[in-house]
């Protein structure tokens, strides 16, 4: 099974990383062909909300961006990481989720045609950390990657989220927090 990891965090093999680094070895444990991808090293310009994509269904801005939305497609799985800053996901990864507009209004112009057809088997799971305990600090991110999904056309698979991982290497220390990652990648995959 296809599955498409993306990585909003700026900074490589960090907190982010070594969280989604787990729920991917057990996404590999369950059979999943996994590609990783940072957006934080493609040129992905933010939507200027021109309504290009309203009547086609593809965004007129030619980026990086153009080479995700076939692999968003073909993919069966599609996982989405970020640190929490400032209760929501980067700039990288929100930058990228606007860009899914495409994909909504290329949903339902196939709707309008008859041709859409919901594949419930799809899905999309969140991943994410923040430095903070705040009690709503993933409430933003989770509204935000639940809508995401809907516009890949996937359904919302649920999340694995960890608060209070402020310093450096903290994460790859968390030996319990990492298995309990591991497995959640494996159920993911059911």
């Amino acid at each position: 099974m296809k599955v498409l990891a993306l990585s909003g965090s700026p900074r490589k093999k960090g907190n982010t990383e070594t969280l989604l680094g787990a729920v991917l070895k057990g996404v590999e444990a369950a059979g999943g062909e996994i590609e990783l991808i940072r957006l934080y090293d493609l040129r992905i310009q933010p939507c200027i909300g021109c309504g290009g994509c309203d009547k086609t269904g593809e965004c007129v801005l030619e980026d990086d961006m153009q080479e995700l939305y076939p692999k968003i497609l073909a993919s069966q799985r599609v996982i989405l990481a970020s640190p929490i800053y400032f209760y929501g996901i980067t700039a990288q990864a929100k930058a990228f989720v606007d860009r899914c507009q495409a994909l909504w209004n290329r949903k339902r112009l196939q709707k309008e045609k008859g041709v859409w057809h919901n594949d419930s088997s799809r899905k999309g799971f969140l991943v994410a950390v923040a430095a903070t305990h705040g009690e709503k600090v993933f409430d933003g991110a989770i509204l935000t990657a639940k809508y995401a999904f809907d516009a890949m056309g996937m359904e919302y698979g649920g999340e694995f989220v960890v608060k209070g991982m402020d310093n450096r290497g903290e994460m790859a220390r968390d030996e319990d927090t990492l298995a309990r990652a591991e497995q959640a990648g494996r159920k993911f995959m059911d």
